[in-house]
């Protein structure tokens, strides 16, 4: 398979090595890069870090969120993937990553007009896609089957991702590359599932912490996600990425918490069972916490391939750092303190 590397200088240079050959140099400036979004979450991420490295970034999007974003860095193209890409035609780049949706019909309308333009089409999945969360998942493991063809709700989320999948990857075989990540978090995160921790453990007092101390716990900063993306560009690596953090501990990621924030406050742990008989949701009750039998390795995600491809993480302290940091979140944990105070005078 050829690999598409950064060659040692110039910067931003980069060299085609075919498979067959000892050496075959294509030289050019940058990766041309087209995302589809690029302006939340994820995919700022991923124009960010492209851009830093030298990328030139083409965005397809309808224009509506964070419109002056990237303004005079990159080319935009506007229009609504749900409805026609057409504006896409005639046009060729590199690779192209396809952030967010889990409709098949997105992804179908969106291979239709990158496929025969790009040389590489990369798809952010979920580790969700796994049939058995019971067990550490490992790439090749079983996926979930969308049981209506015609479900199109979050709750097959994660089987419509899978679908997905195979709609990139049956076409384009070795120019398709399938990214899942686990929880991600980190710098402007729309959901308060991480940045709710050291919120709460720098407003001190009496904090309830969900389940054990030794509950695994496994997530990826949203920037170690994205340069991971673009090193597999640039390496123009195909194939299925678990991509996630290592897991850890709860009690780590309150330690860290602590030292960030300076504040070390009294942690009373309570019990899974205790909870959910309590009446949280065993999913969104508490953030972070996932209280659902049959999903004890959700967090014990296998990422030996992501690691031996190039993942790498920042350290923890910075991530907890950003998160303290970050705006507030558009959909802010339900798990209120006046709730939290209710339980543990309860319980």
């Amino acid at each position: 398979m050829p690999t598409l590397a950064r060659a040692t200088t110039p910067a931003n240079v980069y060299h085609f090595a075919g498979a067959n050959t000892s050496l075959y140099l294509w030289y050019f400036v940058g990766v041309r890069l087209v995302v589809l979004g690029g302006t939340k979450f994820v995919g700022r991420a991923l124009v960010e870090a492209a851009l830093e490295r030298g990328h030139q970034v083409t965005l397809f999007n309808r224009g509506l969120t964070n419109p002056e974003l990237f303004a005079g860095q990159v080319e935009r193209i506007q229009g609504d993937r749900t409805q026609d890409l057409s504006a896409l035609a005639g046009r060729r780049w590199d690779a192209a990553v396809d952030v967010a949706t889990y409709v098949p019909e997105d992804v179908a309308r969106a291979l239709e007009a990158l496929a025969s333009s790009t040389r590489r089409y990369l798809y952010v999945s979920t580790v969700s896609v796994y049939a058995d969360q019971s067990v550490p998942a490992v790439e090749g493991a079983p996926v979930l089957e969308l049981e209506d063809s015609d479900d199109r709700t979050i709750g097959s989320y994660g089987a419509l991702k899978a679908v997905c999948e195979k709609l990139v990857i049956g076409p384009l075989g070795e120019r398709a590359t399938v990214v899942r990540p686990g929880l991600i978090v980190g710098p402007f995160d729309p959901t308060d599932r991480f940045s709710y921790w050291p919120r709460r453990i720098a407003r001190g007092g009496h904090v309830l912490a969900p389940g054990g101390p030794n509950d695994p716990l496994q997530f990826i900063d949203v920037r170690d996600l994205a340069d991971f993306m673009l090193k597999l560009l640039e390496d123009n690596r195909p194939g299925i990425f678990n991509a996630t953090g290592r897991t850890m501990s709860f009690a780590s990621l309150l330690a860290v918490c602590q030292e960030v924030t300076g504040n070390n406050p009294q942690l009373t742990w309570v019990p899974s069972k205790q909870l959910v008989d309590a009446g949280l949701d065993p999913w969104m009750g508490i953030p972070l916490w996932i209280g659902e039998p049959g999903w004890e390795a959700a967090n014990q995600v296998d990422i030996t391939r992501a690691l031996g491809a190039g993942l790498v993480f920042r350290p923890l302290e910075v991530t907890v750092e950003a998160a303290m940091h970050s705006p507030p979140p558009a959909r802010p944990s339900e798990f209120t303190f006046e709730r939290e105070q209710d339980l543990l005078a309860q319980l």
